[in-house]
């Protein structure tokens, strides 16, 4: 009875930590208990990418099935492509002002932390509405420019120029989530995706398929809902900034330009937008060597498996940010070692879910692959890559926070570092010799992803347990 009550006790402590989660309270990491603090970023963290990744996949399913569908999945996918330096100015503003909030609020200087995030703001404006003007004007020649035919680009430009007329709201989405996450209210971050997704998906069949009084807008339909959905989200998250019991509360008199700040945001957001830019072109470079290796069936085949890894990696992700986190309050405080503790203790976390998903690659590969393709040569292939790809996914899991944990502290410039050696000077020439010197095809892709990541693992320990990163002044 004692062994029942205990148990019941451990589920009920486990509930309510979960219910905490989702609560969006104004926490200090740095006063609780280092295995709680974990818990309470990482489970609605894991849920925010988890959400990240649904606005794409909503899209291609209603475009998928469009008259043009051809044309219409073209066009979403390389205007996906030709968001990345989007998402790379994002990001990396992001997460500047993720260490630098979480900075001041472990120093608990939570006026500074506002003037930060508002600045922050301020910039990535001036920087996307340019950025905007430029692919709206453009966004046909910029299409064609990514390997769209004449015919495809007259098409879906029209999508293409409401997408990058609402960069704004993908960059402040992920910026303010930044600073929500650097603040340890993590839960305001997920619920703004949560609302930018439930708005997505209400309104991209009605927009699509012109149900009720609306009329049917197609192509155009599933973008102006995606960026309708984004923009809720975005107004969510202002609300929270201005409400007075918000821990980060923005001011008109804050978004006076501050050269100092700016420069100090700019020095931290720079080398992660050029860190996000490396790991994508090895990606992209990845995926031509396998379509110029193997031909369709391999080139399907890897993008099935890849998808796959990137659904359950994505959790793994939001995980590993909760170090990023951690790592900024605790160095505010003055407690390096409970930052560093703080990291290895999310590390464990992100083991065994990585572990969990090896089990699931290895145990539900054909059915999982089954969900994309009923082709049986492209199944093969992508099982094939799924055992592999397994094999790294332990240290990947490390390598993952430690590399969020030096952007935590504001060094991000040790991870480009890192990204640039392990994908660049290691990954990308294994994957080719293996490919064309071995002939391994698109097996030597896939061999080289979980030995470069292993070896940016390994790299990535080495580096932070000299500490270097424990100095880093923000």
């Amino acid at each position: 009875m004692t062994v029942e009550k205990s148990l019941t006790a451990k589920i009920g402590s486990i509930f309510s930590l979960i219910k905490q989660s989702f609560s969006s309270e104004n926490l200090d990491l740095t006063a609780l208990p280092l295995k709680k603090s974990v818990f309470l970023l990482a489970i609605p963290m894991m849920f925010e990418m988890v959400m990240e990744s649904v606005f794409a996949l909503v899209d291609l399913y209603f475009v998928g099935h469009l008259k043009e569908s051809a044309f219409a999945i073209q066009t979403v996918g390389l205007t996906e492509s030709l968001l990345t330096i989007v998402y790379s100015i994002s990001i990396g503003i992001s997460m500047a002002a993720t260490a630098i909030i979480a900075r001041r609020i472990g120093e608990k200087k939570p006026e500074k932390a506002s003037e930060s995030a508002s600045q922050a703001i301020l910039l990535s404006i001036i920087i996307t509405i340019l950025l905007s003007i430029f692919g709206f004007i453009f966004a046909k020649d910029l299409l064609i420019w990514m390997g769209s035919t004449e015919q495809a680009a007259e098409y879906g430009k029209n999508f293409t120029k409401i997408i990058m007329a609402s960069c704004l709201s993908i960059v402040l989405l992920f910026l303010i989530n930044g600073i929500f996450r650097g603040a340890g209210n993590a839960a305001i971050a997920m619920k703004s995706l949560w609302l930018a997704n439930g708005i997505n998906i209400i309104l991209c069949p009605i927009l699509v398929r012109g149900w009720f009084f609306f009329p049917e807008m197609g192509l155009e339909g599933a973008a102006l809902a995606t960026a309708i959905g984004r923009s809720g989200g975005v107004i969510y998250q202002l609300y929270c900034l201005t409400k007075k019991d918000s821990l980060i509360q923005i001011k008109w008199s804050y978004f006076v330009p501050k050269s100092k700040l700016i420069i100090n945001i700019v020095k931290i957001a720079v080398p992660a937008i050029v860190q996000y830019i490396i790991a994508s072109c090895s990606w992209i470079i990845l995926a031509r060597i396998v379509a110029q290796s193997g031909g369709e069936i391999a080139s399907s085949g890897y993008q099935t498996a890849l998808r796959l890894m990137m659904f359950f990696m994505l959790p793994a992700w939001g995980l590993s940010n909760a170090a990023a986190t951690l790592v900024g309050q605790n160095l505010g405080n003055k407690d390096p070692e409970k930052a560093e503790k703080s990291v290895l203790m999310t590390m464990k976390f992100n083991i065994i879910y990585m572990l969990i998903v090896s089990v699931i690659f290895y145990g539900l590969s054909n059915y999982l692959v089954s969900i994309f393709t009923t082709e049986e040569h492209i199944k093969i292939v992508a099982k094939e890559g799924m055992y592999i790809l397994a094999t790294g996914f332990l240290l990947y899991g490390i390598g993952m926070v430690m590399m969020n944990a030096f952007n935590g502290a504001g060094d991000t410039m040790t991870p480009t570092i890192i990204n640039f050696v392990g994908f660049w000077l290691f990954q990308i020439p294994l994957a080719y010799v293996l490919t064309y010197h071995f002939n391994l095809k698109e097996e030597g892709v896939f061999i080289a992803i979980p030995v470069s990541e292993t070896f940016i693992a390994i790299l990535a320990f080495i580096l932070f347990k000299r500490g270097k990163w424990k100095q880093k002044i923000v």
